[in-house]
């Protein structure tokens, strides 16, 4: 355990988070210092370091990065030993009436996020967390669905006869299981991506509770106060049940209790026809469940082009799916064995059968009953917090990160909010939020990929484009792994050579978004991605391929050709 001392300061010159990091920095890199802890608000630094450590050397440091330092005298702090997490940063200076310089509500990847964000800058962080620890994408979300994913996939590739020309299909023999891996793995990353990297940082607390408002600056906490000048709300969001008759009383499945399940079922409807939908229809599909898909729209992915929901829709059927599109769901009732969707289908009433039901049909955010009334947020109708690009709420003080604020609702686009958030929160507001592009992905298989506008975006907007398709049979890697499905597909600005967009329908296309990505984020052309290396037999090839067919016939190229 390494002795330390402790010595207080008074910093002068301070007017942000990027100036209390400054100084951090500046005081850890003397010579035995052990950590840093400085607060531009009060203008108060907390050093710790070896005994034997010289603070003059700190003020020295200090004044070299441009600010007034000065070493409080004996009477106004007493030295302490231990080691440096024996020596907490919170509660903060209680003369400023406070007890952290940001709070956080949430425990999940904005909240994290934040809290590590706060730390880097020298905050001292609060984060409050009801359930848990981790959010929805280690316990819920992305983490156990891509593993029930890959296991299906491997059941699937194991049990059917693709190769052959022929499908056949097998009930996975020990669903329970595959169940009890999920769960193991879940545990594990829950334990050292959450728990272990909280306890890494000696300035954040956790607090586990439920936080209500009582002012923009105050939260009861299961009867506690706590006060901050600053307020992150980061509480997620949670699978939503639509109001149909029956619905609710026919025990629906969410994506949160179809991951949950210790026993398949053997038929399944699925409500909804977007990401998550289409990822735990086919999953259950390949599992060996009998799966139906109720789409609303006349197109699954309806935002999306149709020759690419076509095909994804035709590969889903090819899986054994049903797949039913403009349906509207009246009501559900329970059967004998089961349940009973009755719905519409062009006018036609039709009845649906199946032991189960899961209900895919969106997410809604957390924000009941957290008094944000008393601070002053306001909320849209579908209860998520409304927020300007700074992330700032209509709260004093009150910032709101992640699946909280709406779409985008992705665990990376959540963490990106997170830190945004707080380092506007603690610095001057000057970090404004851009999707402009942003690449997702549908773990279907094959998968969906996509970045910027598609075509019926850009006829939208009054965009005019041209586009280059190039089915996958043309990219030598897909012959060679013998799975030619899919296409890919690139949009670029008719007259000039900038790429507005890209899609992918592929078995890797998550793989191959990225460079598409880059060439619009940093204004490469289809020319020069075509101009470009790109290993041989490699599914990244297919990029290079597709620009190229804006000026020529792919067709008529040889295998190497430049």
């Amino acid at each position: 355990m390494t002795e330390q001392r402790e010595y207080r300061m008074v910093v002068k010159g301070m007017t942000c988070g990027h100036c209390a990091a400054t100084v951090k920095k500046a005081a850890e890199n003397v010579p035995g210092v052990l950590r840093a802890e400085i607060d531009f608000e009060s203008g108060h630094a907390v050093i710790k370091g070896e005994r034997g450590m010289d603070p003059r050397q700190v003020v020295s440091a200090i004044q070299g990065a441009g600010y007034l330092a000065e070493l409080k005298g004996d009477e106004n702090f007493r030295p302490e030993q231990g080691t440096v997490r024996d020596s907490p940063s919170i509660p903060a200076d209680k003369q400023n009436g406070v007890d952290a310089d940001l709070i956080i509500i949430g425990g999940g990847s904005a909240g994290f996020a934040a809290a590590i964000r706060g730390d880097e800058l020298g905050a001292k962080v609060i984060m409050i967390n009801t359930g848990t620890l981790g959010g929805t994408c280690v316990n819920a979300g992305c983490v156990p669905s891509k593993t029930l994913i890959r296991a299906a996939e491997a059941h699937h590739r194991a049990s059917s006869s693709r190769f052959a020309g022929i499908e056949s299909f097998s009930r996975v023999s020990d669903f329970a299981a595959i169940i009890r891996e999920k769960d193991e793995l879940v545990a594990s990353l829950r334990q050292t991506k959450y728990a272990d990297v909280l306890a890494a940082y000696g300035n954040i607390r956790l607090i586990e509770g439920r936080a209500r408002f009582t002012a923009p600056d105050t939260l009861a906490v299961d009867g506690r106060v706590l006060r901050a000048p600053r307020i992150i709300v980061a509480t997620g969001s949670r699978p939503w049940i639509p109001p149909i008759p029956g619905l609710r009383e026919a025990d629906p499945l969410t994506s949160t209790t179809a991951f949950e399940l210790d026993r398949l079922p053997g038929s399944v409807i699925v409500l909804g026809g977007r990401y998550i939908a289409l990822e735990c229809a086919q999953m259950l599909a390949r599992l060996g469940a009998r799966v139906t898909v109720l789409q609303r729209g006349g197109h699954l992915l309806p935002d999306e082009d149709e020759d690419l929901t076509e095909a994804l829709a035709a590969y889903l059927r090819d899986d054994g799916l049903v797949v039913e599109t403009s349906v509207s769901v009246e009501r559900v009732s329970r059967e004998q064995g089961g349940i009973a969707v009755h719905a519409r289908i062009g006018g036609e009433e039709k009845i649906f059968s199946a032991e189960r039901i899961l209900c895919a049909t969106g997410r809604r955010p957390v924000t009941e009953d957290m008094g944000l009334e008393n601070a002053g947020v306001t909320l849209a109708a579908d209860g998520r917090i409304m927020v300007d690009d700074h992330l700032r709420t209509s709260g004093s003080g009150v910032y709101a990160a992640g699946d909280v604020n709406g779409e985008p609702a992705f665990v990376y686009t959540a963490a990106y909010e997170g830190r945004l958030a707080a380092d506007n929160a603690l610095g001057e507001n000057r970090l404004k939020r851009d999707y402009t592009v942003l690449p997702w992905v549908i773990f279907t298989d094959p998968q969906v990929a996509g970045v910027g506008i598609n075509e019926k975006e850009a006829a939208r907007l009054g965009v005019a484009v041209a586009v280059s398709k190039l089915d996958l049979f043309k990219v030598p890697r897909a012959l060679a792994a013998r799975d030619t499905r899919g296409f890919i597909k690139l949009i670029k600005e008719r007259g000039s050579d900038r790429i507005l967009g890209a899609r992918a329908l592929a078995p890797e296309g998550g793989e191959q978004i990225m460079e598409a990505a880059l060439a619009i984020r940093y204004g490469i052309g289809a020319a020069e991605i075509a101009a470009m290396f790109h290993p041989y037999l490699t599914q990244g090839e297919g990029i290079k391929l597709c620009a190229q067919g804006f000026t020529r016939d792919t067709g008529k190229l040889s295998c190497c050709s430049a």
